[in-house]
Formats: structure tokens, sequence, C-alpha cells
């Protein structure tokens, strides 16, 4: 007896419209990859959403980051000469 496949989630279909050469480019790379052409679209796109958690990741490190140095001023920076002397030590 065949086992009828259920999915969890709905998906949408989405119409891209692309120049000829590039719908070929695609079809022979989804083959080289025993793949389709929207599977290798719906890739791409998990591949931006996930640029996308991957950017605010480092975001809110960086933030996290720089609340931890606090507050600095250009005034409180060392003189040319101590630079200078600490270098050469």
């Amino acid at each position: 007896m065949p086992v009828t496949p259920w999915y969890c989630e709905t998906v949408a279909n989405i119409t891209v419209t692309v120049p000829d050469h590039v719908y070929r480019a695609a079809r022979i790379r989804a083959a080289e990859r025993g793949s389709s052409v929207s599977a290798l679209v719906g890739e791409f796109l998990r591949s931006l959403t996930d640029q996308d958690a991957e950017f605010h990741r480092l975001e809110a490190q960086q933030r996290e980051v720089q609340a931890r140095i606090g507050p600095f001023r250009a005034a409180d920076r060392l003189a040319r000469e101590d630079v200078h002397d600490r270098a050469v030590r």
C-alpha cells in the first residue's frame, strides 16, 4: 500500500520571471545537484532569511560589546609623546 505524504506546513507558490539564459543555467545547476529549479529558488530564499537572522545576531552582539566598553572621549587619549614612549619600551 503506497504511503501518502502529509505536509505539516503550508507552502506558497510564486511565479518568477527570468530571462531564458538564466532559466537554462538554473536547470543545469539543479540537474547537477539532483534537484529542481523550484528547490534551488527555495534554498536561495531560505538563505536570505538565514543571512538576515545572522545579521541581527551580530548587530545585537555589537550593541552588547559597545555597551560594555562605555563612553570614551578623544581627550582621554594618550599624548603623542606617551604613545611613542610606550612603543620604544
